[in-house]
C-alpha cells in the first residue's frame, strides 16, 4: 500500500491524497488551493499525474477546499465514479456550479484589468474550469449512505460515517485487501466541535491500522460556548444600537452560515437580544439552506426545536435571503442596524468583498470572524490587523471594530480531536498528521505523542510518499 500526499499537507487547504493498493489506485479528495499568491498555480498544477490510473474518488464533504477541482479532475480525463453521501451529493451540485461561475467571472475580470500582472507571474488566465465542465463532473457522483459498507472496486472496501462537521461531512473507512490481510485506513476528513448546533455530534472511531487525521486547530482550544455567545451578544448590542452600523460576518456558504442563522435565533429566543434583522446575502447559502431544511433528518433535537420556533416568531427574528445583484447591491446604501452574512468565509471572493468595502471604513460598523482564516487571505489579513487592505484596486482603510470568535468553529478543536483518537481501541500502526498550518500540525503530532503514548504520527510535506507494509 502506498500513500501519496497530494494537498493539504502543512496547509489547511488542497485536501487530496491518492493511494494506491494491491488491486489499483484511487484518491480521497480532490480540493482546491485557496489563499496565497501560489494558490493558482498550485491549482493548475495540482492533477499532474496519470488520471487514468485513477479508478475512482471518494469525498469526505463538499467544502471546496476538499471537493473543487473535482471539475478539473473531469475536465482532464478522469472518467471514472465519485464516492460522496447522498447530502454531500446535493451540495455539491450548488457548490461546484457557483464555483465554476466565480472562476469564469475571475478570469474574465483578469482579462480585463490584470493581463499583464498575471503574465508576469505565470497565471493563467483561461478559468480553471467552466460552468458546463462543473455540470459534466456531476454526473460522475454516486451517492451512498451514512454506515452502508459499499465496494468500489475489487478488494476495497468502505464506509462513510458521520462526521459531524457540515451537512453530509463523513469520515471513511477503507479496508484494503491484500496477501490474504486486510489493513483498514481511516481518513478524519473535517471533524465537527461535539455539542454544536445543528448537527449531530460525529461517529466514533474505533479501528484504523493507518490514521490520517486532520489538524486545523490542533494547537488550541475553542472557547466556551457560553463565553462565545456572551462576546457575539456583546458585539451586536454594541453595534445594532440606534445610530450604530452594520454588522458584518463573512461565513462558509456551507454549514457556517446555517449554523449562524439558528445561533441568531437562539440569542432572541433565549432573551439576550430583543430582535434581530438577518440577511443572508449569498445565493449560494440561500440554496444550501433549503437543502438543509431538507435533511432535516440530520439536526440534532436542539435545532428542530429551534426550527419551530423561529418559524413561529418571524416578527422578532427577522430572516431574509438575497438573490438577486440588485437587491445585494442595494444593501450598501444601509446604513445600519442589519446583520448581514456573506460569503466566501474567507473573503477571497463572493458578495462579502463588496459588503467589506461599504463597511471596513466605518467605525460604527463590525466585522465578525467566526471561522478559520488560511494564510494569505483577506480573512486573515483582517484577523492578523491590517489597517488598510485592497479590495476591487482600491485601498480601503480599515476602521470597523474587528472581533474574532473563535467558538463558533466547525472544526474540532485539540481537546475533541484527541476525544476522538481516544475511541481507539489500540494505536494506529502509521498515523499521518494533515490539513494544518505547520504550527497547528506540529504541535497536535506532539500531543498525540505524549498524551496517547502512540508511536510519532508522521507530517507529511506536499507530494510525499509513503509506501507502507
Amino acid at each position: 500500500m502506498e500513500l501519496t500526499f497530494l494537498g493539504a499537507a502543512g496547509e489547511v487547504t488542497g485536501s487530496c491524497t491518492r493511494v494506491k493498493c494491491e488491486s489499483g489506485s484511487f484518491l480521497v479528495d480532490c480540493g482546491l488551493f485557496q489563499g496565497g499568491r501560489d494558490a493558482n498555480l498550485k491549482n493548475l498544477r495540482a492533477l499532474d499525474f496519470d488520471l487514468a490510473a485513477i479508478d475512482f474518488v471518494l469525498l469526505t464533504h463538499a467544502h471546496l477546499d476538499h471537493s473543487g477541482l473535482l471539475p478539473r479532475l473531469v475536465a482532464l480525463g478522469y472518467k471514472g465514479p465519485i464516492y460522496a453521501t447522498r447530502a454531500t451529493v446535493d451540495l455539491l451540485g450548488v457548490m461546484l456550479l457557483d464555483s465554476a461561475h466565480i472562476q469564469e467571472k475571475e478570469a474574465e475580470w483578469a482579462n480585463r484589468h490584470d493581463r499583464q500582472r498575471h503574465a508576469r507571474r505565470g497565471w493563467d488566465l483561461a478559468p480553471l474550469y467552466t460552468v458546463e465542465q462543473a455540470r459534466v463532473s456531476l454526473s460522475r457522483l454516486r451517492a451512498v449512505d451514512y454506515d452502508a459498507a459499499f465496494e468500489p472496486h475489487k478488494g476495497v472496501r468502505c464506509r462513510f460515517r458521520d462526521a459531524g462537521h457540515i451537512l453530509g461531512s463523513s469520515f471513511i473507512e477503507v479496508d484494503l485487501a491484500a496477501g490474504g490481510t486486510t489493513r483498514r485506513v481511516v481518513f478524519s476528513g473535517d471533524l465537527g466541535q461535539p455539542l454544536r448546533p445543528v448537527l449531530r455530534d460525529p461517529a466514533l472511531v474505533e479501528h484504523a491500522d493507518v490514521l490520517c487525521v486532520e489538524s486545523t486547530y490542533g494547537n488550541r482550544l475553542h472557547r466556551p460556548m457560553s463565553e462565545t455567545l456572551d462576546e457575539l451578544t456583546r458585539v451586536l448590542t454594541r453595534t445594532l444600537r440606534p445610530g450604530g452600523g452594520n454588522v458584518i460576518i463573512p461565513a462558509f456558504a456551507v454549514g457556517r452560515t446555517q449554523e449562524l442563522v439558528f445561533v441568531l435565533a437562539d440569542l432572541v429566543r433565549s432573551g439576550r437580544l430583543e430582535r434581530l434583522e438577518v440577511v443572508v446575502d449569498s445565493p449560494m447559502a440561500s440554496a444550501v439552506t433549503e437543502l438543509t431544511v431538507r435533511h432535516e433528518a440530520l439536526w440534532d433535537a436542539e435545532t428542530r426545536e429551534l426550527y419551530r420556533w423561529a418559524q413561529a416568531h418571524r416578527d422578532r427574528f427577522k430572516l431574509r435571503f438575497v438573490q438577486d445583484v440588485e437587491e445585494s447591491i442595494a444593501l450598501n446604501g444601509c446604513r445600519g442596524g442589519l446583520v448581514i452574512l456573506s460569503a466566501s468565509g474567507m473573503c477571497e471572493a463572493g458578495r462579502i468583498r463588496h459588503h467589506l468595502r461599504y463597511n471596513l471604513d466605518r467605525p460604527e460598523c463590525a466585522i465578525v470572524i467566526v471561522g478559520f482564516q488560511a494564510a494569505g487571505t483577506l480573512g486573515r489579513r483582517l484577523v492578523d490587523g491590517a489597517r488598510v487592505v485592497t479590495l476591487f484596486g482600491e485601498r480601503i482603510p480599515v476602521r470597523a471594530t474587528i472581533h474574532t470568535i473563535g467558538g463558533l468553529s466547525a472544526h474540532a478543536d485539540q481537546r475533541a480531536l484527541l476525544d476522538w483518537l481516544r475511541h481507539l481501541r489500540i494505536a494506529p500502526r502509521k498515523t499521518f498528521v494533515v490539513h494544518g498550518e505547520a504550527a497547528a500540525a506540529l504541535a497536535f503530532a506532539g500531543v498525540i505523542e505524549s498524551t496517547l503514548a502512540w508511536p510519532a504520527p508522521v507530517i507529511p510535506e506536499p507530494g510525499q510518499r509513503y509506501v507502507l507494509g
